[in-house]
This record gives C-alpha cells, sequence and structure tokens, in this order.
C-alpha cells in the first residue's frame, strides 16, 4: 500500500532538494573555473606517469639506465637489450570522503561536509578534464555508498550530488572500511584522496592507511573548522558530540578548561602530523574559514617541484 506523505515533509524534501542543486551548481560553476587555473597542468605532470607498462625490447644505447637491461634476452642475442615501457595512459581517482556526523558542524558560512564537497569537486572534474575515470567511497563507520571510476562530466557531477544529499545510516567515524575497499577493489595503482576531517575514535585505521599508500598515490585532504581547534571564552555551555548524541557542561569562562582542550587537540594535530609522515601520506591542510586556493596551489606546486627534483 502507497504511504501518503504529509504536505509539509514534501515541501521540506522539495526545499532541501533545491537547496542541494543550488549548492551543486555554485560548486561545479566555482571548481570548472578553478581546475584549469590551478589544477590542470599541475595534476597531470604530478600523477600522469605514475605506472608504467612493458612494450618491447630495443637495443642498449648509451645513456640508458642500466637497471633496463633484460639479460635473458642479452644472453640470446648476444648483444645488450633493454626493456621499453609506456607511461600508462590513465589515472583513476578514487575519492574517499567522510560523511560522518562530525562533518555537519560549520561555525562559519561552510560546514565541513560542504567543504569537503567543493574539494573533492576540485579532484573530480580536473580527471574528468584529463580524460581519467574518478570515484567516490563515502563512509561514516562503515561504506555508505560506492561509486566505481567512471569517466565524464555527469559522472562527476553525480559523485558531487551524492556528497551533499548523502544521510548517512551510522553517525560514527572509521577510515578502515574506506581504505580497505581502494586496497580491495582498485587493481593497478591509482590516485586516492581521502577527505575527513580525521575525528575518529579508533587508531585501527593506521596500519591499512600504510598498506593503501604502499599501493596507491595517497592525499589526506584534512577539513577543520576553527572552533573546532579552541574554545572561545562564552561561559557555561552544553556541547553535543554529533557522532554520539554525549552531552557535557563545559565551563568555557574557566582559563584552565580553554587550556586543557587546546593541548588536547594540538595533541591530536602532532598525532595525524606524524602518522600521516610515517605514512609517507601528504596532507593538504583545509579550514572552513579560510579560502582553499592556496592550500591547493601549494600543495601542487611543492609536489611538481619535487617530482623534478
Amino acid at each position: 500500500m502507497a504511504q501518503v506523505m504529509p504536505a509539509a515533509a514534501t515541501s521540506d524534501n522539495d526545499a532541501r532538494l533545491t537547496r542541494i542543486l543550488k549548492r551543486v551548481r555554485r560548486i561545479e560553476l566555482l571548481t570548472r573555473g578553478m581546475v584549469k587555473e590551478i589544477l590542470g597542468g599541475q595534476y597531470h605532470s604530478r600523477f600522469k606517469g605514475q605506472g608504467i607498462e612493458f612494450d618491447d625490447f630495443r637495443e642498449y644505447q648509451a645513456g640508458d639506465d642500466v637497471r633496463f637491461l633484460d639479460w635473458n634476452v642479452t644472453a640470446r642475442m648476444n648483444e645488450p637489450f633493454v626493456r621499453k615501457y609506456v607511461e600508462e595512459r590513465e589515472l583513476t581517482v578514487m575519492l574517499c570522503v567522510d560523511v560522518s556526523g562530525s562533518g555537519d558542524y560549520g561555525s562559519h558560512d561552510d560546514t565541513k561536509r560542504e567543504r569537503a564537497a567543493e574539494i573533492a569537486a576540485v579532484f573530480a572534474f580536473s580527471a574528468v578534464q584529463n580524460q581519467d575515470k574518478v570515484g567516490v567511497t563515502l563512509f561514516s563507520d562503515q561504506v555508505e555508498e560506492y561509486l566505481p571510476a567512471r569517466k565524464g562530466a555527469s559522472h562527476a557531477l553525480r559523485i558531487l550530488r551524492d556528497i551533499l544529499n548523502c544521510e548517512p545510516a551510522h553517525p560514527g567515524t572509521d577510515i578502515k572500511p574506506a581504505l580497505e575497499l581502494a586496497l580491495g577493489r582498485i587493481a593497478h595503482r591509482a590516485l586516492v584522496v581521502l577527505v575527513s576531517d580525521l575525528i575518529t575514535p579508533s587508531n585501527a585505521w593506521e596500519k591499512t592507511l600504510r598498506a593503501a599508500a604502499a599501493k596507491h598515490d595517497v592525499v589526506v585532504a584534512h577539513v577543520t573548522d576553527p572552533r573546532e581547534l579552541e574554545l572561545p571564552n562564552v561561559g557555561r555551555v552544553v556541547l553535543q558530540d554529533p557522532e554520539t548524541g554525549e552531552e557535557v557542561l563545559v565551563n568555557t569562562s574557566d582559563a584552565n578548561v580553554r587550556r586543557q582542550y587546546e593541548e588536547r587537540m594540538k595533541a591530536h594535530q602532532d598525532y595525524i602530523t606524524h602518522l600521516l609522515r610515517r605514512s609517507g601520506v601528504e596532507r593538504i591542510e583545509i579550514r572552513t574559514d579560510e579560502d582553499y586556493v592556496p592550500a591547493l596551489k601549494a600543495y601542487f606546486r611543492s609536489r611538481r617541484r619535487r617530482k623534478r627534483g
């Protein structure tokens, strides 16, 4: 039997859909204009050619890398021969986007989820521009949605809409399942972009992150809100954990309380920095109160310099 929705509920859903579509359109226009400016060539030079595949043999020439000598062919031909490789022409980009409850927080115009969607869109439209495939894994404390990598602008737009429209079945955060999926589902070396606030009660994802970084090129876009890093002096307030629902009364006028909170947050930031460094994973720091374009530009410039070096 069909269920009739109340008129008010239908109206709310329509209004929410309209807001989402407007947001998608704004992000699409914003990122499409930005992609060519900051990522087009830099994305291509940084990530293309990460993988190589065997093509043929040819005679050794002065200046060739001796590591490519094929001793079996050399012995048969009585002349030195090297293996010739060609760069893989196509890159797979997998976006692992955190849609847990903490992403709905934002003390400025954008929530962390909205800012995450913009960052994901930049990478998605960069992939589209360079004829690469892009997919997405939306996760909370489990995989909420998985879209295999495909080409095309319409697929990139669907990814963007799904990020903004996702209503996770679970509010918690566990990064491990998303990384395990990237390890299991993507056979060849890919670019894996983890977009998250990295607020998770479990450290079990560390080993999986190292494994993913060994197989793929992993980049972390770490999304933070300034109000999460320090407590304002506004008296007694009730704070609620968006992922557990737990509430606690906090006296923010107490300098010791503010200091202890800031020390805990700094310790967490230091832990993340050391973890990513140990794993060989670079971090792009994204804040909801700042323009993220300089951070992306700086990241791609630094990666391009290191590649040339």
